[in-house]
Order: structure tokens, then C-alpha cells, then sequence
């Protein structure tokens, strides 16, 4: 019996740098929600983690990147693609 890619989903924040993740959940409000999903982040996205700079991550989706603070990254739940 397979794991679903929730069993395995751990915070975006944890992805290693140049990494490639599937969003799998988004954890937070609807606020939150939407200003994901206006970055194209939605579940079931691939993202590659591109830098780790403090805290925050740069992330791209296809040719896209997003610098995005601690907080939001925590907030989305990944696993390995």
C-alpha cells in the first residue's frame, strides 16, 4: 500500500536548495490561500527551491521566481517530486 503525499509533506522551509518539491497542502486562512494561489502556487505545483537567504527561500515555477519569507513558506506543506 502506497503513502499519500500528505503522510509525507513536510514544510517548505525544510526543502534542501536546489531541490525540486510538489506542493501538496497550504496550511493558513483564506487569506493566505488566495495570496498563494495568485503567486501560481497551488497544490499540486512544482517548485525548485533556487536559494535560501536568511530565513526566506527563492523558489521558482517554470521560469518564475518568488522570493518568499519564513512564515508563508512554513505554511506550505510539500514533497519530494
Amino acid at each position: 500500500m502506497s503513502s499519500s503525499p500528505l503522510s509525507s509533506a513536510f514544510p517548505l522551509t525544510m526543502a534542501s536548495e536546489d531541490s525540486t518539491v510538489r506542493v501538496v497542502a497550504i496550511q493558513g486562512g483564506a487569506t493566505l490561500a488566495r495570496r498563494v494561489a495568485d503567486l501560481g502556487l497551488n497544490v499540486g505545483s512544482e517548485l525548485r527551491v533556487r536559494q535560501r537567504q536568511g530565513e526566506g527561500l527563492v523558489v521558482s515555477r517554470g521560469e518564475t521566481r518568488f522570493a518568499l519569507g519564513v512564515g508563508m513558506a512554513h505554511k506550505i506543506l510539500v514533497c519530494e517530486a
